[in-house]
């Protein structure tokens, strides 16, 4: 039957002995597996941290002990001992768990999470809340290495050092982040890593002076805690979080159940912050993982099977960006820990002198590129919709408002899929389009986001940004020469009297396909590649609309503030209040996850839903 088909909870790992923990744990990447194998899903960084799961929860008193999981694609394990066994064959499928930490799916996740380096912050609002009400609990915050190039993680350090609250933040050190690490923390880390004599030296000189008579024991100790201070000193550069008000235990074997649960029984006594660093293999288990942790970072269905691989969006972009580079030395790419997600791998070995990964760190990227861009140069910045969230201020303030020709270019805009509300990129066009300055485009196909690349790089006046989907590109390479697109300048593609669809970057294909279905039915449609969501074409906008009074505008983005917004805004501005306007696009809620196809489909963004509307409609 196994030991882990008999854990229901995570207080039955209390009674385990140490040999039966071990197997337990074999058992878990087995499961792992085996499922990411059907339905896809974070392999590698879930496969890195069984043992360290399986210590915090035989240690530690989850839920009434809070364990929050940053970035949460390392979860899985988590989820098997906390009651989701069963159900854990429905990982990131409709209707199923999510592959993130959710407190709507269970108690045991104490915090919501999927954007890295928040769970020190959370912790420590957490800390507060509990000694305000003066509970007992502990508060333990599991962050990557990789998280700590996000600057939020630093601010959470600062102040929960400053206030001397008692949480435990456990530094899960596998010296990558999807791709591998870069910065000046990540050599901080693995200088620590070469270096570990100190904290056995410090046990070790402790441990010895206690066995003096205790008056003479406490002078001396006094003395040591000087000398070993300068000793960390020394073999310690620099004592970051020590300084930063973190008692630092580490590094240590984060696959050494038994030195792990030692050590967590230890430091659960002490008061105060705490900062225990571990080592972990990333894909641990599984040699294909263990040997090429990016590539098994997330996976898909089918792991392992050899299937058709299809052009997407961000291959486009990634030749495109290449191609252009090669004729202006003046491009430059930025990526924010992402050069496999965002397509930059291959501009970096072609031109690794023009490439800056900067970490998980949005706000730097964007604002780093302002610096670029108003020192001459032209900074492409590569970054995912829901992440550039993360620099909403620096896009304003730093690059829009200095008009800086800065070009964004917004992957996974859109549903991205299994990883579900925090990572769809829904909101982009809404927190947009109300910046100043900033022109706003999305490629109906191929060729058209090559163009658009294009123009934004060599657009002069002011930053641009180019909103694309996960998934395959539609359109086949017809230009050999790129053109430079007139800025706010839509196209008519197809042309009818009896109803206008304006549709947006992927949603073009899908009013195309609508329209000819109408036909059939005797239903004349006008299908609008609208190109530029900001500036509108006003001029050609006006001419549709006093020739066809019914108007459905479609795009994969939430309605609240979105395109269909913006033409709503015309028709108030130009008085054409005889035209009817109707339109599609997600709801005003988070978008749960489930296959992309699937979810276009629920939500009325495919063809045979916008026809259906245009024949109830005449």
């Amino acid at each position: 039957m196994g030991i882990l088909n008999k854990i229901n909870s995570p207080s039955e790992l209390k009674s385990l002995n140490m040999e039966d923990l071990k197997v337990l744990a074999k058992e878990i990447r087995k499961k792992i597996i085996e499922v990411v194998e059907k339905s896809g899903g974070h392999l590698a960084p879930n496969l890195g941290v069984v043992e360290l799961t399986i210590a915090l929860h035989r240690v530690f008193d989850a839920p009434k002990d809070k364990i929050i999981w940053d970035v949460g694609h390392q979860s899985y394990a988590h989820k098997l001992l906390t009651g989701r066994r069963e159900s854990f064959h429905t990982l990131r499928q409709y209707g199923g768990i999510s592959g993130f930490p959710s407190p709507f799916e269970s108690r045991y996740d104490a915090f919501g999470t999927g954007h890295s380096s928040t769970s020190i912050s959370a912790a420590l609002g957490m800390a507060c809340s509990r000694d305000y009400t003066q509970d007992d609990y502990k508060i333990v915050a599991v962050i990557g290495d990789g998280a700590l190039t996000g600057g939020m993680s630093y601010e959470a350090l600062n102040q929960t050092g400053y206030l001397k609250k008692d949480i435990i933040v456990i530094l899960n050190d596998n010296s990558m982040s999807i791709s591998k690490n870069v910065g000046a923390m990540s050599n901080y880390l693995s200088k620590i890593i070469t270096k570990p004599i100190y904290n056995r030296f410090k046990d070790d000189v402790w441990e010895l002076l206690g066995k003096l008579p205790p008056a003479l024991s406490s002078k001396t100790r006094g003395l040591a805690s000087k000398i070993t201070e300068d000793l960390k000193n020394l073999l310690v550069p620099s004592g970051l979080f020590e300084e930063l008000g973190f008692r630092y235990f580490g590094p240590l074997d984060g696959h050494n159940l038994d030195l792990l649960i030692k050590t967590f029984q230890n430091i659960k006594r002490l008061k105060g912050p705490i900062l225990l660093h571990v080592l972990t293999k990333k894909g641990k288990g599984h040699d294909p993982a263990e040997n090429n942790p990016s590539k098994f970072h997330g996976v898909g269905p089918n792991m392992g099977k050899s299937l058709p691989k299809r052009e997407t969006y961000t291959d486009v972009f990634a030749k495109s960006i290449i191609e252009l580079a090669q004729k202006d030395k003046k491009i430059v790419a930025i990526t924010a820990a992402m050069p496999d997600g965002t397509g930059l791998i291959e501009f970096s070995k072609r031109f690794p002198e023009r490439f800056f990964d900067v970490g998980i760190a949005e706000q730097h990227a964007v604002a780093f590129a302002a610096g670029l861009a108003i020192s001459g140069y032209k900074p492409v910045c590569a970054i995912y919709s829901t992440f550039l969230q993360r620099a909403y201020d620096q896009v304003i303030h730093d690059v829009c408002l200095q008009k800086l020709p800065v070009t964004f270019c917004i992957d996974r805009g859109g549903v991205v899929g299994e990883d579900g509300p925090t990572h769809h990129g829904a909101f982009d066009l809404s927190y947009l389009r109300l910046v100043p300055n900033l022109i706003i485009m999305a490629p109906k196909d191929k060729d058209e986001l090559k163009d658009m690349l294009f123009t934004a790089t060599t657009y002069k006046d002011g930053p641009v940004a180019i909103r694309y989907p996960k998934g395959e590109v539609a359109g086949e390479d017809l230009k050999k020469e790129r053109t430079k697109l007139n800025i706010g300048e839509a196209e008519i593609l197809v042309q009818g009297k009896d109803v206008c669809l304006i549709g947006v970057g992927s949603m073009v294909c899908e009013c195309i396909s609508a329209a000819s279905m109408l036909k059939k039915d005797g239903i004349s449609v006008e299908v609008i590649n609208i190109r530029f969501i900001k500036p509108l074409d006003k001029k050609l906008l006006s001419g549709v609309f006093k020739r066809i009074k019914r108007v459905l505008t479609v795009e994969e983005n939430v309605l609240t503030g979105g395109f269909g917004s913006a033409i709503m805004e015309f028709l108030t501005e130009e008085e054409l209040g005889d035209v009817q306007l109707k339109r599609i696009g997600f709801p005003d809620k988070f978008i749960e996850h489930g296959p992309r196809n699937l979810l276009l489909e629920k939500y009325g963004l495919k063809s045979e839903h916008i026809a259906q509307i245009v024949k109830e409609w005449i």
